[in-house]
C-alpha cells in the first residue's frame, strides 16, 4: 500500500500533457507547460487505476518531484546560456542517435564555476535498477535536431566508468576522481 497521496493533473496549453505529483497543489509541475488543473486525487489505498505504471510514476516523482505523461513539448531559448534546471533531465544520444541515458545533474567546480561532469542517469526497468555513472561535460555536444545531448561514448563504455559518487553520495577523494579521469582519457576511441 502507497503511503502518499497522488495528485493528476491535466495542462490547459498542452493538450493530454498530464502531470502527475504529490504535491495537491501541483507548485512542483513545471510552468512552461502549464497552467495545471486538478483532475483527480489517487488516495493511498486507492487501487492505481492509470494507464501508467506505478513504479515509474513514483520513480519520477522521487526524482523530479513530478511525472509527465503525454506530449511534452520542448522548449527553446533565444539565450546564449543555459539554467542548469533546463540541462538536467535531458536526454543523452551515442553517435548513431540511440538514446544511453538522461542528465541528472551537473557538478560544477566551486572555485571556477565551470561544469565539469555530468551525473547520467540510464538503465532499469520500470523505474527499478537506474544507475548513475559520471561523464566529462566536456563529451557532450548539444544536437538540436534530437533535442539532447550527442556523444561518441556508448552505454557500455558508460557503464564502464568508474563510480564518482561513493555509497554515502559525497563529493569524492582524489583517488576516485582520479580514476575517473584516467578513464576518460585513456578509453579507445572508437
Amino acid at each position: 500500500m502507497r503511503r502518499t497521496a497522488y495528485y493528476v493533473f491535466q495542462s490547459e496549453s498542452v493538450p493530454n500533457l498530464r502531470g502527475i505529483t504529490s504535491d495537491p497543489d501541483g507548485a512542483t509541475l513545471p510552468a512552461t507547460d502549464g497552467a495545471w488543473i486538478l483532475k483527480r486525487q489517487i488516495a493511498p489505498d486507492e487501487p492505481w487505476a492509470l494507464d501508467i505504471n506505478q513504479t515509474v510514476v513514483e520513480f519520477g516523482i522521487e526524482e523530479n518531484g513530478f511525472y509527465l505523461s503525454g506530449p511534452i513539448l520542448q522548449h527553446t531559448s533565444p539565450k546564449p546560456v543555459i539554467e542548469s534546471d533546463r540541462v538536467e533531465g535531458t536526454a543523452v544520444f551515442d553517435s548513431q542517435g540511440h538514446r544511453i541515458g538522461t542528465i541528472k545533474r551537473l557538478l560544477i567546480e566551486k572555485v571556477s564555476g565551470r561544469v565539469v561532469y555530468v551525473d547520467v542517469t540510464f538503465g532499469g526497468f520500470l523505474g527499478v535498477g537506474i544507475h548513475h555513472h559520471t561523464i566529462p561535460w566536456e563529451k557532450l555536444a548539444y544536437d538540436k535536431p534530437l533535442e539532447g545531448y550527442r556523444t561518441d561514448i556508448t552505454e557500455e563504455q558508460v557503464r564502464g566508468a568508474p563510480a564518482f559518487y561513493g555509497d554515502d553520495q559525497v563529493w569524492p577523494d582524489r583517488k576516485r576522481e582520479q580514476e575517473m579521469w584516467d578513464y576518460w582519457r585513456d578509453l579507445p576511441r572508437r
